[in-house]
């Protein structure tokens, strides 16, 4: 038998081979046989040399065909198998139409939130966090709020009993003078900063804060704020108020407007509490809505942080990030944000 004519009986026996291969398993032996580096096409270059010098063009020309040919039948055949192997193995019908993933969506208290931060980062705001698990000295001493003092009526809180058979790093850390507690604010942080950090100082406390509330349409014990604090020389209640108008007309509208009304916080002097009216209150039918608390920095908390009252001021306020949300998307009952209703969240 020619040369010639043993190619052409290759061939045709390695397609038959490549066609009855069962899986891509079986057609990757076959490839082995025929096209491998000891395989039956490969031994056929081998013998180019032992032929006449006249006939190697013609022969050598055929077995480079022949390949050609079986590696695209090869590809034909491992792309069938392929496929097969992808399909579902019981019936399906393909023309049925398909199921759409749900695409998930930011629930309405963060963005709520990355809107607060991204009107504050506009004019220098950075974002500081601190624990929620405070002290008693953070949390209310070191801003002029002492055990005796009326204001802590209304920041009633969670309590940590230290447990001595805890070994723990949180039942460890309070003692008997200074008790650990869910923070009621996020003004602990405010005081945690300026202990480390000379002025001047711009931040925001964005976080999650605890009390002891009932839960109703307009309470939870669960709840967020987010504080602001601006401490430098020669600040002025016009640079809160300049402050309070730029964010609040971000977040409600360029239509919106602000007044201060004379408060009591123990932590600032002299305190406001903040009313905003825009076309968002005049839909719940009233003009003007108490919306947050602010003030210049009391002089003691500068005093408890180590800073000088005579050479540096400043202010603070904070708000709700949950009052925010409820006025922006008309939502009237806060344990709306927190039953994980999938049939709410989704209107956002």
């Amino acid at each position: 038998m020619s040369l010639i004519t043993e190619i052409e009986a290759m061939r045709l026996a390695a397609i038959n081979d490549f066609n009855n291969a069962a899986d891509v398993s079986s057609l990757e032996k076959s490839k082995s046989v025929w096209l491998g580096a000891n395989g039956k096409i490969t031994s056929l270059m081998k013998q180019l040399g032992s032929l006449p010098k006249e006939e190697r063009p013609s022969a050598g020309k055929a077995i480079n065909a022949i390949k050609n040919a079986l590696e695209s039948v090869l590809a034909e055949k491992r792309a069938e198998l392929e496929l097969k192997l992808s399909l579902p193995k019981n019936p399906t019908d393909f023309t049925l139409p398909g199921r759409r993933r749900r695409l998930g969506k930011l629930h309405p208290l963060i963005r709520t939130t990355d809107d607060i931060v991204r009107s504050f980062r506009k004019i220098g705001f950075a974002v500081a966090e601190g624990p929620e698990v405070e002290d008693d000295y953070h949390c209310f001493d070191a801003l002029n709020t002492p055990p005796d003092h009326p204001a802590r009526d209304t920041q009633d809180t969670f309590y940590i009993a230290a447990d001595n058979t805890n070994t723990s790093k949180i039942a460890t850390v309070g003692n008997a003078s200074n008790p650990l507690l869910l923070r009621t604010h996020t003004s602990p942080v405010q005081v945690r900063v300026m202990e480390k950090q000379k002025p001047p100082i711009r931040i925001i406390v964005p976080g999650r804060v605890y009390r002891r509330d009932n839960a109703d349409a307009t309470h939870n014990p669960t709840f967020h704020q987010v504080e602001g604090l601006y401490v430098d020389k020669n600040v002025t209640v016009g640079d809160l108020k300049g402050t309070v108008e730029f964010v609040f007309q971000e977040l409600m509208g360029p239509e919106t407007k602000i007044r201060f009304r004379p408060h009591y916080f123990s932590y600032t002097e002299p305190s406001f509490e903040i009313d905003f009216s825009s076309p968002l209150t005049r839909k719940m039918g009233k003009e003007w809505l108490e919306i947050a608390g602010c003030g210049m920095v009391h002089p003691q908390v500068f005093e408890n942080v180590g800073y000088n009252p005579e050479e540096w001021t400043g202010w603070a306020f904070g708000f709700g990030i949950e009052r925010i949300a409820m006025i922006r998307y008309g939502i009237n009952d806060i344990r709306l944000f927190y039953e994980n209703d999938i049939r709410f969240l989704r209107q956002f």
